[in-house]
């Protein structure tokens, strides 16, 4: 059974839960783009309709491997809102997704898009072919430059930084529940594209050139170099913000209930000084204590992250994490009192609360820890470097560059 097409006047035409499916003749890497988890946020449905329409146009024979475009959450795509009853891209938990297979009884709208996402990603992986690449696409409710967020392994770091776009890391510590967090741990590259503001036409043609570069980096299309470099240029010129990595070190989490309004005119990216009211909370102005670079100011009614605060993280701290996660140095923490492997998989560790206070929270970052789930007496500290398929990315022609 289909899902129903949504309507949304912003798009040229009804849209499905697969917006397009080209295979080409020879076995190759598989590219899934998502748009429209968020309902309220068209610009990456709308950039993958013009991608698919041209791809038919052109003979299976130039192509190597298959391409997906998806629809995330149809409901809320067709009322042009975030979600119905939750959002979508923070619920992709194991026991949700087990209760669902269960056919236990769970009537939120979002659980029953996030099962039928679940069986369509599921049916790619048994047929498609390796390496796969899975991509979300996004836009800000504030005004924003391009930029691509991260989980933080070096399998994502390895491919992203061949975008000239800022890459934004460590979004995990702070948001649970994401799909493509939940694909992560399954090893493969997976990350977000924020092609601008929601309803800036500006953000459909950021998308479509982003889709069109990725296509060409994965070698799925037959760019020449000339081609690639000018795909390049299209991205690069999207932006202003200094091409690097940044990491993210604060979020103001809007508590369930409470009132919050950002204050008018903030920018994603914005260096802020110190002393500047830059939101309102209910106990008056949230002021900044220090310089700050402000990263996803909230400027919609739904959503519960605030704000971020993010900074740059220098080149030495990203190589240094590089050799030290090869060498799995990680193996040396659990020879300290009150840590342990979560189990013998050994991707994640158990850290007794006393003992994790001695311990800079940079030292498990560059060890690739980043994801905290608080328990009553540990913190459980995920990595996803052990689950990274390395090997099927190992023979791409970006894998093989020096980053």
């Amino acid at each position: 059974m289909q899902d129903a097409p949504a309507k949304n006047k912003r798009t040229s035409k009804e849209v499905r839960r697969v917006i397009g499916h080209v295979t080409g003749k020879s076995t190759g890497p598989t590219v899934v783009f998502f748009g429209g988890i968020h309902g309220n946020e068209p610009a990456g449905v709308i950039a993958l309709q013009r991608v698919f329409a041209k791809l038919k146009a052109v003979s299976p024979d130039q192509f190597t491997g298959e391409c997906f475009g998806i629809t995330g959450n149809l409901p809320a795509f067709s009322k042009k809102v975030r979600f119905v009853d939750e959002d979508l891209n923070r619920i992709w938990f194991l026991h949700r997704l087990e209760g669902l297979r269960a056919a236990r009884n769970d009537q939120s709208v979002e659980a029953q898009e996030m099962l039928a996402l679940y069986k369509l990603v599921t049916e790619i992986l048994e047929t498609a072919s390796p390496p796969f690449y899975f991509i979300d696409l996004h836009t800000t409710s504030g005004a924003t430059q391009p930029f691509i967020v991260v989980n933080d392994s070096l399998l994502n770091r390895k491919f992203t930084a061949s975008y000239p776009l800022p890459v934004i890391l460590g979004i995990e510590e702070y948001l649970t529940g994401a799909l493509l967090s939940y694909i992560n741990e399954l090893g493969y590259v997976a990350f977000g594209y924020e092609s601008g503001e929601h309803e800036d036409p500006a953000a459909i043609v950021n998308a479509e050139n982003f889709i069109w570069y990725t296509l060409g980096l994965t070698g799925f299309y037959p760019f020449s170099e000339l081609e690639m470099e000018q795909a390049r240029a299209k991205l690069y010129q999207s932006g202003e913000t200094s091409r690097r990595f940044y990491e993210i070190y604060h979020q103001y989490l809007i508590q369930k209930g409470a009132f919050f309004k950002m204050l008018p005119g903030f920018e994603n990216f914005q260096i802020v000084p110190k002393g500047q009211a830059i939101a309102v909370n209910g106990k008056g102005n949230i002021i900044t204590k220090k310089e700050r670079q402000l990263f996803m100011p909230l400027y919609q009614e739904k959503g519960r992250e605030g704000f971020y605060y993010i900074r740059g993280v220098p080149r030495f701290f990203l190589w240094l994490s590089k050799y030290l996660r090869k060498l799995k140095a990680d193996a040396l923490l659990v020879a300290f009192p009150g840590i342990r492997w979560a189990s013998s998989k050994k991707e994640a560790i158990l850290v007794d609360r006393r003992i994790v206070r001695f311990f800079a929270k940079s030292i498990f970052h560059l060890l690739g820890y980043r994801t905290r789930e608080a328990g009553k007496h540990l913190f459980i500290l995920k990595n996803r470097e052990r689950s990274s398929r390395n090997a099927e990315y190992s023979k791409a022609i970006w894998h093989k560059k020096r980053p």
